[in-house]
């Protein structure tokens, strides 16, 4: 027997990616939920996604949608609300904040579907939650190259945890391109592949409400 090595924790964990950085516990109520979550690392992102969650409720754009060909994806698709495959659509985000969180609605030309966010608690402290009818996930907010990942941790229904290897897969994020909000969202699952894809661009609609975060203020005031 020996004693173990760095290089053999590196090889055990060749595979993972893992996220460090520090989080503060919240001093604002005010403060939007997501620079709750991410702490410091909330100055670190574009102004273009700070605003999409700093005030802002209502956002207007375009995007593009894929469905799998797999029936029982193309179930769960139309279960959950998703939107019907489209090459170009109008989207448009309406954001209802509240005490204990955030509505989202999101509008795909004439179809509509919601979602619930809030911080999470327990086990799923400095996690964000975002809840689908009985379903709930619990996801990492990573803020990294000037980009915000969506990372899954954990889910559950109706408050009961769920095994993670049953977990849809998703890969969610947003970013800054040519100086416009883009987002991109997309479900698969190990037995159906590809359940929704939908990716565009969003931004704040006229007249919508958007308070501009410390950083933004501190750099619009330089030369």
């Amino acid at each position: 027997m020996h004693d173990l090595e760095l290089e053999d924790y590196e090889a055990l964990f060749a595979s993972k990616t893992i996220y460090t950085g520090f989080r503060n516990e919240p001093v604002d109520l005010d403060t939007p939920l997501y620079a709750v979550l991410l702490g410091d690392a909330w100055l670190s992102l574009p102004d273009e996604i700070r605003a999409m969650h700093d005030g802002t409720t209502t956002a207007e754009g375009r995007a593009r949608v894929e469905r799998g060909g797999n029936m029982l994806g193309r179930l769960t698709a139309w279960l959950v609300g998703f939107p019907k495959p489209c090459a170009d659509i109008p989207v448009r985000v309406r954001f209802e904040p509240g005490k204990d969180g955030e509505t989202w609605t999101r509008t795909f030309g004439t179809h509509s579907f919601s979602s619930r966010q809030c911080a999470g608690r327990d086990r799923s402290q400095q996690l964000l939650c975002e809840r689908f009818g009985p379903l709930t996930f619990a996801m990492a907010l990573v803020a990294e190259d000037g980009r915000l990942t969506l990372a899954l941790r954990h889910w559950s229904i109706w408050g009961l945890p769920l095994p993670l290897w049953l977990c849809p897969r998703s890969t969610s994020y947003e970013t800054v391109e040519d100086g416009r909000f883009r987002f991109h969202v997309e479900i698969s699952h190990r037995f159906t592949g590809i359940i929704v894809r939908y990716r565009g661009w969003l931004e704040p609609s006229q007249g919508s409400s958007t308070v501009a975060s410390p950083a933004a203020l501190a750099s619009s005031r330089q030369p």
